[in-house]
């Protein structure tokens, strides 16, 4: 518990004071955010506002957990590791993304299959540690594993479209000031939670992965912090965004904990949000091409349909707080709820 919370602390003060320092230096350059023509006009005012700030939650979550691990002699912990790792390769594929649109000045960066071939990268070198260093369970999990193993030919498959599925989600709900980042924290802390817990009591589902869970910990929670604190800076009126550097790092790194803790499909309950937000946008698509033309929202994805309809965005801010809120609390519950059943029956 002293390590996480000193990756806690370290992460958030780095955040809070390193994320003003990277503001001055994209505005230097003049790296701000292009905003499209087809969004709320209303967010036209924030034209210019320095992006690409998930490049100081990386950096300080990054060095929050490699200062605590010090302190653990932990250094050699796969899980930890390939979670971080993971985080910043994600990062990167979002900072490139990022970097080509400000060039380019238009909102077009990496083509598709650059994209998803780099987020394809980084998920194969994930699923190989995952699977041959961890020691992770390549059968699909709730809490604990199910009957479907993915064996190991179509687990780096399945590591890939979790991976790309929930950085594309949480870079889908990052369109508010604090909207993704403040929901992201909740989520990182409930991972810190769960790996914590797991550590703690030594459960063991299919592997010996129990053994990783505490650095999993670490890590979720230097994440945790490191958003926090950019929060602070993001919170509306924003003074920087987190751009697809912080959306996709983000994802990926969320995406990482459920299979090392071997919650896969309790995450999309933790992360309830970033799905409805995904599913909005699926919609969306789907009812326009089916109903000859007609939107099911008046704009998608659906954080943008309740200012159409006249939320101030602070409104639609802290609402969407307190629903990825309930979804937090509720997979922690079951996750907990299950964690009796099983003890009992054991």
């Amino acid at each position: 518990m002293r390590l996480i919370l000193i990756a806690l602390a370290v992460s958030l003060v780095l955040s809070l004071v390193g994320t003003p320092l990277v503001i001055r230096f994209f505005r230097a350059r003049e790296l701000g955010q292009l905003i499209r023509d087809d969004g709320p006009q209303s967010h036209q005012t924030k034209r210019g506002t320095p992006t690409m700030g998930g490049a100081a939650i990386i950096i300080a979550a990054v060095i929050a957990y490699t200062v605590a691990v010090l302190v653990a002699g932990r250094l050699d912990s796969a899980g930890g590791l390939l979670a971080m790792g993971t985080f910043a390769g994600m990062g990167t594929v979002g900072f490139l993304d990022d970097l080509i649109k400000l060039r380019n000045q238009r909102n077009l960066g990496l083509t598709k299959t650059a994209k998803f071939g780099g987020q394809a990268l980084v998920a194969i070198a994930f699923a190989f540690g995952a699977q041959y260093v961890a020691e992770t369970s390549t059968q699909l999990s709730f809490i604990g594993p199910l009957s479907l193993d993915f064996g190991p030919v179509l687990f780096p498959v399945f590591c890939f479209v979790i991976l790309s599925a929930t950085s594309n989600a949480v870079n889908l709900t990052d369109g508010l000031d604090g909207l993704a980042a403040g929901v992201s924290a909740m989520v990182f802390g409930a991972y810190t939670i769960i790996a914590f817990w797991i550590f703690r009591h030594q459960l063991d589902y299919t592997t010996e992965a129990w053994i990783h869970a505490d650095t999993l910990a670490i890590a979720a929670a230097s994440a945790m912090g490191a958003t926090l604190g950019f929060l602070w800076w993001n919170a509306h009126p924003a003074k920087i965004f987190m751009g697809d550097t912080g959306s996709l790092a983000i994802g990926g790194m969320l995406a990482a904990l459920s299979v090392l803790t071997e919650t896969e499909l309790l995450l999309i309950i933790i992360g309830g949000l970033f799905v409805a937000e995904t599913v909005s946008v699926i919609l969306q698509i789907a009812f326009f091409r089916l109903g000859g033309g007609r939107r099911l929202f008046k704009m998608a994805p659906f954080h943008h349909h309740f200012e159409q309809v006249g939320w101030h965005e602070n409104q639609v801010i802290v609402r969407f707080w307190i629903i990825g809120g309930l979804c937090t609390a509720f997979g922690l519950g079951l996750f907990y709820a299950e964690y009796l059943a099983r003890a009992g029956s054991g």
